[in-house]
């Protein structure tokens, strides 16, 4: 199994996981504006995934580079930038007491991200099945069970 392979399934399923934590926060955050959920459940249940998320997307942005894929390095990026001066400014958590006049701004983020995401997700399914398939159809061997004449 090649490298580039056992890359992509990793990226293949955090970018799935990160696509899952940003629907389930802005699922919490639709929950309190709908008044649903009160701040305090809501702010901890999205601050419980925010430094796992970080985590993930940097050990996604550090595969890519040390692994040479640039392209989905640029998309992984910017988001990956943004999470660490947020969590260097100590602003990554969601404050219960200011949650709800940063709201709208904090769902703004989320779909942003999801965004982002989304075309991350993309690019590595692309590149996945990319890989696979030229991982089963060598140059040299051809295609398994059809002779070339």
């Amino acid at each position: 199994m090649s490298w580039d392979l056992i890359l992509l399934i990793f990226s293949f399923i955090a970018t799935m996981g990160l696509l899952a934590i940003t629907i389930y926060q802005l699922i919490c955050l639709s929950d309190l504006e709908s008044d649903y959920i009160n701040p305090f459940d809501s702010s901890s249940r999205i601050n419980a995934l925010v430094v796992k998320e970080f985590l993930v997307q940097g050990m996604l942005c550090a595969a890519f580079i040390l692994t040479w894929h640039w392209f989905m390095f640029l998309l992984s990026a910017p988001i990956t930038y943004y999470h660490l001066t947020l969590y260097m400014k100590r602003k990554h958590l969601i404050d219960v007491t200011e949650i709800f006049s940063l709201l709208n701004s904090e769902k703004k983020y989320r779909i942003v991200k999801l965004v982002l995401y989304l075309s991350l997700f993309a690019a590595a399914t692309t590149s996945l099945v990319k890989t696979a398939v030229d991982l089963i159809i060598d140059d040299d061997d051809g295609f398994p069970g059809f002779e070339t004449f």
